[in-house]
């Protein structure tokens, strides 16, 4: 049983993993271990106070892994799915299993349509985003651009920056110009 507070029992015993895995112990022998000098076997138990924890209340349906048969007993409750986002990081969770990239790009792809959105409520309001320095271009100018880009390891990505974060405003920018220009044309 998932969540109990005792420490499960192992499966396998060390010999037998030590057969099966080519390497598997390695780091047995104190001499390797960097934990050692303040590694401690004679703790008490967990001190827990319950035998399974108490599971919060779940005031709406929430994402769940299709690997595991329940939700944990704790899980956030901060920004709950809503919207075309929610529908899709719903789908990712109910249709792929975490081991899938499926799954996951899924979820980007929902964090991306969440950003979307929020950006074009921005529009809504007396105080808009502003990209110039909301995305931090400003300061790749003034904080040491070329010596701080130097000695990376992802110097081949590095043209990508600008277009990953000025790209979305640019292509933005240029639909709603061509959305004026046709409207203004039409009238």
């Amino acid at each position: 049983m998932p969540y109990t507070a005792k420490k499960p029992p192992q499966r396998e015993s060390a010999d037998e993993l030590r057969a099966r895995i080519p390497g598997w112990g390695a780091d047995l022998d104190p001499a390797d271990r960097p934990s050692v000098p303040r590694e401690r076997s004679d703790l008490p138990p967990t001190g827990a106070h319950w035998e399974f924890p108490d599971r919060q209340e779940e005031t709406y349906p929430r994402e769940r892994s299709i690997e595991h048969e329940m939700l944990t007993p704790v899980f956030g409750t901060a920004q709950p799915p809503h919207g075309l986002s929610g529908a899709i990081r719903r789908y990712s969770y109910e249709r792929f299993s975490e081991g899938r990239a499926a799954h996951w790009l899924l979820l980007m792809a929902a964090d991306r349509v969440d950003a979307a959105g929020a950006h074009l409520r921005s529009f809504a309001t007396l105080r808009p985003d502003n990209p110039i320095t909301e995305t931090g271009v400003l300061s790749e100018l003034h904080r040491h651009p070329v010596a701080s880009r130097r000695g990376r390891v992802d110097v081949r990505h590095q043209p990508l920056d600008a277009l990953i974060v000025a790209g979305p405003w640019i292509a933005g920018g240029a639909a709603a110009f061509a959305l004026l220009r046709a409207l203004r044309r039409r009238g």
